[in-house]
């Protein structure tokens, strides 16, 4: 580090320029050498979404609520609550179990959804989904 100095020849403050040139220098060479060990050749784990065999997997329930207090179980239409209860019963004896999908249209009214939750989760029903469209 250089120190210039005044007329009587003593030093009065310190040159940092060559300083300053050093530390940028290093600063290229660290970012340069940075960017390419980030290429560090990694051989993962496989892994598989489902290793059950196709026998055993079990296919959604989908449940689905019309506006005018119809319901339908897939794409039959249930006679009454009685009907629905007694086939969320046997759903929710199946090991394992499945899931439930509840539909419904958007002008239903909350009080036919909140009581078809409410009879799954008596009949043993632990997974209760709701099916939505995504907002465009």
């Amino acid at each position: 580090m250089a120190f210039s100095s005044d007329q009587d020849g003593g030093f009065t403050e310190p040159n940092v320029v060559p300083l300053v040139d050093v530390m940028l220098v290093l600063l290229i060479i660290f970012m340069v050498t940075a960017s390419v060990s980030e290429n560090v050749q990694l051989e993962l784990p496989k892994a598989t979404v489902d290793e059950r065999p196709p026998s055993l997997r079990v296919l959604p329930i989908t449940i689905s609520l019309r506006e005018d207090g119809s319901i339908f179980w897939a794409d039959e239409l249930l006679t009454g609550p009685d009907m629905l209860e007694t086939r969320l019963a046997v759903e929710a004896q199946k090991v394992p179990q499945p899931e439930l999908l509840l539909r419904a249209d958007g002008e239903t009214r909350y009080a036919l959804v909140q009581d078809v939750t409410t009879r799954a989760r008596l009949a043993g029903m632990r997974s209760i989904n709701f099916v939505s469209e995504p907002e465009r």
